[in-house]
């Protein structure tokens, strides 16, 4: 049983505990509102830019245009993006996006494909590298900090673009978490490379009302020209849009984890003052006890 210090030590550190997760609650709380309105932003350039070029693509001769819409023509070796966060301590965000990340990795090597991935936070690295070490090409840290720019994503799309001209994969997709509320986050798979259409969440209502039926348009300059121009800045969209998804899932997993930690401490703590009292009080009653003994012994 533990000593009546034994139990003030644990109470004070439990209380210790207790105001650092309320306080990283409320920081968390506090910069959610500032990256939720800047994923919510994001989302309408985002969404209509590739409704835009999946209408321009759907012009284009099958086969031709810039190499970033039809590929190389082969789907051999996979280039995995997996965006986490550089920090702990926000409940299972990171773990679900590495958890779908080790699923598509896994599908893609049962049927024969080559995979490298691109990590995107060291959470990410830390946890893949304990099973898929050997397949991570390099990591790329504190893109986040203070927040997401497009200047940082532009710099991840520029990598990418490069390994992809050097002939080093053929086909890049992107997982991420997409921000639906402080509690829930829907980990995302996008396709980046060739460029696919359409956004991952949309429904098939959605996707008919993006453009009129039987709509048809003239393009100046040429629909090749166009894409040349527009699908390396769209990448660099996407990417963008991606880490200010996954700046804001972040927030929103904290607040709520740190959260749950404060609640349990107060109960923690409820408990261990309620275990020391007992103690205490029956420490007292026996030191009575002895008191009294020794007197009627006398």
């Amino acid at each position: 049983m533990a000593s009546l210090k034994d139990l003030r030590n644990r109470i004070s550190s439990v209380k210790s505990t207790q105001k650092i997760t309320s306080a990283m609650k409320m920081v968390a709380a506090a910069k959610l509102r500032r990256a939720q309105e800047q994923a919510e932003m994001a989302r309408p350039y985002a969404e209509r830019m590739s409704r835009m070029l999946g209408s321009v693509a759907d012009s284009v001769v099958a086969g031709q245009g810039p190499k970033l819409l039809v590929g190389t023509g082969s789907e051999q070796v996979h280039l995995v993006v997996v965006a986490t966060a550089d920090r702990g301590l926000c409940g299972g965000f990171n773990s679900s996006i590495v958890r779908d990340a080790k699923r598509l990795v896994d599908e893609l090597r049962g049927q024969g494909r080559e995979v490298k991935i691109l990590c995107v936070g060291r959470k990410g690295r830390d946890q893949l590298r304990r099973t898929h070490g050997e397949l991570i090409v390099e990591t790329i840290e504190d893109v986040n900090k203070p927040y997401p720019s497009f200047e940082g994503a532009d710099g991840i799309a520029e990598k990418i673009r490069r390994m992809f001209d050097a002939g080093e994969f053929d086909v890049c997709t992107l997982i991420y978490a997409r921000f639906k509320s402080a509690i829930s986050q829907i980990v995302t798979r996008q396709q980046l490379i060739p460029f696919a259409s359409g956004e991952p969440e949309e429904t098939e209502e959605q996707a008919e009302q993006a453009l009129p039926a039987g709509a048809v348009y003239d393009y100046e300059p040429s629909e090749e020209a166009i894409l040349a121009e527009l699908l390396p800045r769209n990448l660099s969209v996407q990417i963008f849009r991606a880490l200010l998804e996954n700046n804001a899932s972040e927030q929103g997993a904290r607040m709520t984890a740190m959260d749950n930690a404060t609640r349990n401490a107060g109960e923690m703590i409820d408990k261990l003052t309620l275990q020391y009292n007992r103690s205490r009080q029956a420490a007292i009653t026996t030191e009575l006890i002895e008191i009294i003994s020794a007197v009627e012994a006398m």
